[in-house]
């Protein structure tokens, strides 16, 4: 059936529909590393979830008590035990009950997401919209003064720590001109700081590696022959070197959403942003291990999918570019 279908349907169809499939399968592989890995981390780490969540809901753990709870959650299980049970259970969809919300783990997710989307959203347009005015001006004025202050910028937003700069943003923005909120999701003005905070680093580096690709563009013969038979030069940006360089800019763009999507956590627990970063770092407190388990999937399926997806894209724009379809 497989021949027949590539057969008829063209050999580049044929490779590109076995690459998927071959990404496919490696996620399943993926997958199962990285949890069964992260589940042994959990079980190593001190602390003892039942007594945990006892005590956040002001009850005394007796001993009685907490190993009552251990017992219910399959806590005194063997590892090999509860890691099977659990990989059973997510198999049919069921990823478990979270120890400090008491609902199940997909719906604590699925609460979470839509803040975390708008705050990637709004830090990555932030991003495209500052960074890449930035990066061909960069490129345009060589080793002229504003290239020199775009560099200068560059290199300052990549020096300052998130957190530090997060509460920068904060005192000036916030405590002292008193303009925006510093804490919560009230409101989209709630939104400015912690997207500002994200996209500041991003744009310094967004914008150095815009110029970078740039210039190595305009080295190439394609745009000295454009220059010989006097095409202007706005021409020669706009339509051949800007599209040549987005390749690897894509990629970039690619993972670094996928990397906030996964959810900011430092960023998130600076300004109490009810995101999946946020979320992550509380199941980590609290040692909530089908949360924890849960968000190590949830990272792990946006990164390979993401990855599938700046791929294909990239051999849709450049069929030079091969796919690696050797199973």
């Amino acid at each position: 059936m497989a021949v027949y279908v590539c057969i008829t349907s063209g050999r580049a169809f044929c490779s590109l529909g076995r690459y998927i499939i071959k990404r496919l399968l490696q996620l399943v592989a993926v997958l199962f590393g990285i949890t069964f890995l992260t589940f042994l981390l959990t079980y190593l780490s001190p602390g003892d979830p039942a007594r945990l969540m006892l005590m956040s809901t002001g009850v005394t753990p007796s001993d009685e008590l907490v190993r009552q709870v251990r017992s219910e959650l399959g806590l005194d299980q063997p590892f090999l035990v509860r890691y099977g049970t659990w990989l059973a259970q997510v198999v049919t969809g069921d990823f478990g009950t979270s120890y400090k919300y008491g609902r199940p783990v997909l719906d604590v997710l699925m609460a979470r997401l839509p803040a975390t989307l708008r705050l990637t959203g709004s830090a990555m347009l932030l991003v495209i919209l500052i960074s890449f005015p930035l990066g061909i001006l960069a490129a345009v004025h060589r080793n002229r003064l504003l290239d020199a202050v775009i560099r200068l910028f560059s290199f300052a937003g990549l020096s300052m720590p998130s957190f530090w700069l997060g509460m920068l943003l904060m005192l000036v923005f916030g405590v002292q001109l008193k303009l925006l909120p510093v804490m919560g999701s009230s409101g989209w003005t709630s939104l400015i700081l912690p997207a500002f905070t994200l996209a500041i680093p991003l744009i310094a580096q967004y914008s150095r590696q815009i110029r970078v690709v740039l210039l190595e563009e305009t080295s190439q013969n394609y745009v000295v022959g454009a220059r010989a038979r006097g095409v202007k030069e706005s021409i020669i940006m706009w339509r051949h070197i800007l599209p040549n360089a987005m390749l690897p800019i894509v990629t970039l763009l690619g993972m670094t959403t996928g990397a906030l999507l996964g959810g900011a956590a430092i960023v998130e627990s600076l300004f109490v942003w009810p995101g999946v970063g946020q979320m992550a770092v509380d199941a980590i407190f609290t040692r909530d291990y089908p949360l924890i388990q849960g968000y190590v999937m949830w990272m792990a399926i946006i990164y390979v999918t993401l990855n599938l997806l700046v791929d294909l894209w990239t051999h849709l724009r450049d069929p030079r570019i091969q796919l690696d379809v050797d199973v």
